[in-house]
């Protein structure tokens, strides 16, 4: 028998994604080994971010401050947004190094079948920073609250290629096709390095339609 504090740990870190009960118990065996260099430190990281990490009310990035840092840096570029689903695709693109502008996380993609309509998601906001033409701090400010903010002149969708991301997509468009800013959508294709024996058909229907003058 498993005592009720162990079998407390396992039931939690089985619930985490790409956990099961068998990953969560040899979790917690591991951790019980590694006590003082491990389990005791990681429980008091946890408690550290539960009390300090917060959700960014500007864009739903997480950090320690509210504002977050990409929102109050004012080296980013104020007219860029870029649109991603969860907090793990803008982390993604920030370690690519390849956009400079600022996010809005919306928390998901709107799905029929999960039950998660527009109101399920941060989407009152995204639509209420691109009318506000609220984006990133301007260069030269330190507040991000209070600064006078530039207009927004392009909204990157960066959302996933799936049906329901595409969905998503298309319902951004439709609700910002008054507002004067331009969309556009993460270009879909050949990855780098990618065989195209090795891709799936749909992967490869994107990238001929997408092709460009060589």
């Amino acid at each position: 028998m498993i005592a009720g504090d162990l079998e407390r740990l396992i039931q939690l870190l089985a619930r985490l994604p790409g956990l099961g009960p068998r990953s969560a118990r040899r979790a917690v065996l591991h951790l019980m080994k590694k006590r003082e260099a491990l389990m005791l430190p990681l429980a008091d990281a946890m408690a550290r971010a539960a009390d300090s990490i917060a959700i960014c009310s500007n864009c739903g990035n997480l950090d320690t401050s509210d504002p977050c840092g990409i929102c109050r840096d004012p080296k980013r570029d104020p007219k860029l947004l870029c649109v991603v689903e969860e907090v793990a695709d803008l982390w993604a693109l920030e370690r690519s190094g390849a956009f400079k502008g600022g996010y809005h996380v919306l928390g998901g993609t709107l799905s029929a079948i999960d039950g998660r309509g527009p109101d399920q998601l941060n989407l009152a906001r995204l639509i209420e920073r691109v009318r506000q033409g609220q984006g990133a701090t301007p260069s030269g400010s330190d507040d991000a609250g209070t600064a006078e903010t530039a207009r927004i002149e392009e909204v990157v969708l960066a959302l996933s290629a799936t049906v329901d991301g595409q969905t998503t997509a298309h319902y951004i468009a439709e609700r910002m096709a008054d507002s004067g800013v331009r969309l556009s959508r993460l270009a879909h294709g050949v990855p780098v390095g990618g065989e195209l024996d090795y891709l799936d058909d749909g992967t490869l229907n994107a990238a001929m339609k997408a092709r460009r003058p060589a």
